[in-house]
């Protein structure tokens, strides 16, 4: 390890010098109180920054044991702490200015959600900081003062403002560390009483637009359970807490356009992640299994049995391995269906708006003149009542047009500006309390084939290897193959895609038992991250990169859209 003042020594000799003389700064620097450890210099002004790390030993340090000794703390720390370099970032640094990325200074961004992170790594014996530097750079001749300013009049104060538990503000981190405790033991509670998601009296759905994920301040209507539906919690923390229980089973959300029933569902689909304080969302919680599922049109489906849903084709090609580069709505929807009761989900979440009209349902007049047997299509509202009773896998649906759906349901939600009504009975009158004859409740029906062997040639190489490069949050590039994740709504960090890609290479180094079903290698992966941590499946040794833990959910979505995948 080298002493602070070499570095200085260093960045004099390669002042002026062409950008890759940066190369000679890499390694380790012994600082008062931390270690700064540059991984790796970027090889050009306009490449990706230079990674960092910043490294403090638990004696200066100090954090208590008692902050992270669980992960669900651990996590809440790593948020905390990210959230904290980041503001301070933004507080005592201007940037410099040069060529390309001269300058950046960044940690990882986190936005709503309370996600496991790779920026900031906290355990026993030490703090770390994993953070990004753009070398500063004048065309690609070096700036060396600008770099000393960044290394050496800059980081130190960000350093000791955010990474020494003296500096920290001790009730807010502690408030965090409590808010994720209790959002912890909601979701305990949905299952042991027997409900699928809760939203807390007093919460703020909406959001500021379509775009932000900040909840709107003004004009509002807080949250408010109808009596029906409302039970009372008592938290670790926050104590006594009243809202609405949704029961498991079917559940119909309803009302007229404009009134919040999309906004209530995506509450709901994303109340699979712990949010910070403030966002109005923080005792939203789902069930953390649920999968929002939608049409797709034009994805690749590799081998899925998606007879419960469409048999009989006019062709007679079988459906119990159907296969398609580029499939249409219906089957789109029948196999991410599929693929989430593969993945063992206990809650399906689907608004009408995104699905497929002739997937969801058939009315009379359909029926009367196309007959069953010319329709390979079993719309869903035939199937969605044996799928509770048969595999125990709710639904929230959300329902605008289709009154069939009172038939099936549990319980029936209507959103009336924004305020939720328990409309079970009239629903159920209006129904006639009858399960549509069409419906069948035969457990036999949902026997599907799950098991889908992935083969090794799923990972091609190409002369140089393996590139994975993440195109935003939702595409990641597998050398030249384009995974497309749009529709997978439930990546809310573009650090979680980062994650996947990363996963990617690591299932093709790594996995190469031809007998593992996806699910399994799934599994495994998500096995290993629980033991060593998400640092672990990254190509990236010592500084991982942006990393954000994905759910199975996500990782498997990401692979049965990968157009390579092949089945046995």
């Amino acid at each position: 390890m080298k002493d602070s003042k070499l570095l200085l020594r260093e960045l004099e000799q390669i002042d002026g010098k062409g950008y890759k003389a940066y190369k000679d700064i890499e390694g380790k620097y012994k600082f008062d109180k931390y270690i700064l450890s540059i991984e790796h210099v970027q090889g050009d002004p306009f490449a990706a920054p230079s990674r960092i790390r910043i490294i403090i030993e638990q004696k200066y340090a100090k954090f208590p044991l008692q902050y992270f000794n669980e992960n669900h703390k651990r996590i809440a720390v790593v948020d905390f702490l990210t959230r904290l370099v980041y503001k301070n970032i933004n507080k005592y640094y201007d940037k410099v200015n040069g060529s390309g990325k001269s300058g950046v200074l960044a940690i990882d961004n986190c936005d709503q959600e309370i996600l496991d992170r790779t920026s900031i790594y906290i355990n026993n014996d030490r703090v770390e900081a994993r953070l990004e530097v753009g070398l500063p750079a004048a065309g690609r001749r070096i700036l060396a003062k600008q770099t000393k300013t960044i290394f050496f009049d800059v980081m130190p104060i960000i350093v000791e403002q955010s990474l020494f538990f003296k500096n920290t503000d001790k009730k807010a981190l502690i408030n965090h560390i409590k808010l994720v405790e209790d959002q912890n033991y909601i979701r305990k509670q949905l299952k042991r009483k027997n409900i699928c998601s809760f939203i807390a009296n007093g919460s703020i759905l909406p959001r500021e637009s379509g775009i932000s994920t900040k909840p709107l301040k003004k004009q509002a209507v807080p949250f408010k359970s109808p009596k029906s539906l409302e039970i009372e919690l008592n938290l670790p923390n926050e104590g006594i807490i009243k809202g609405m229980a949704i029961p498991n089973g079917i559940t119909l959300i309803v009302g007229g356009g404009y009134h919040g029933k999309s906004t209530i569902l995506k509450a709901l689909e994303l109340g699979v992640y712990n949010h910070i304080k403030g966002d109005g969302r923080e005792f939203v919680i789902t069930n953390d299994s649920a999968v929002k599922v939608r049409a797709e049109d034009g994805r690749k489906i590799e081998k899925v049995d998606i007879s419960l849903f469409i048999n009989n084709l006019p062709n007679g090609k079988s459906t119990k391995k159907f296969s398609s580069e580029n499939a249409s709505g219906s089957t789109s929807e029948a196999a991410n269906i599929v693929e989430a009761l593969e993945g063992k989900t206990k809650l399906l979440l689907i608004d009408e708006d995104t699905s497929a009209t002739n997937f969801m349902i058939r009315d009379k007049k359909m029926q009367k003149l196309v007959s069953v047997d010319k329709e390979p299509i079993t719309p869903f509202i035939n199937r969605v009542r044996s799928l509770y009773i048969n595999k125990d896998v709710s639904t929230i649906l959300v329902v605008g047009s289709s009154g069939d759906y009172f038939n099936v349901a549990d319980t029936v939600i209507m959103m009336d500006e924004y305020k939720p009504i328990d409309v079970t009975k009239v629903a159920k009158q209006i129904a006639d309390n009858k399960v549509l004859p069409e419906v069948d409740l035969d457990s036999g029906e949902i026997n599907m084939y799950c098991n889908r062997v992935v083969l090794n040639r799923s990972f091609p190489e190409n002369y140089k290897g393996v590139k994975v490069k993440i195109n935003g949050m939702h595409t990641i590039l597998y050398n030249k193959i384009t995974v497309d994740l749009k529709s997978v709504e439930q990546i809310v960090d573009i650090s979680q895609t980062n994650a996947i890609g990363e996963i990617f290479k690591y299932i093709k180094n790594n996995v190469k038992d031809e007998e593992m079903t996806l699910t399994e290698i799934v599994d495994k992966v998500y096995k290993v991250i629980n033991e060593k941590g998400l640092d672990y499946i990254s190509s990236k040794k010592g500084h991982p990169g942006r990393l954000a833990l994905p759910r199975k959910h996500e990782i498997a979505s990401a692979l049965n859209r990968f157009r390579e995948l092949r089945i046995k």
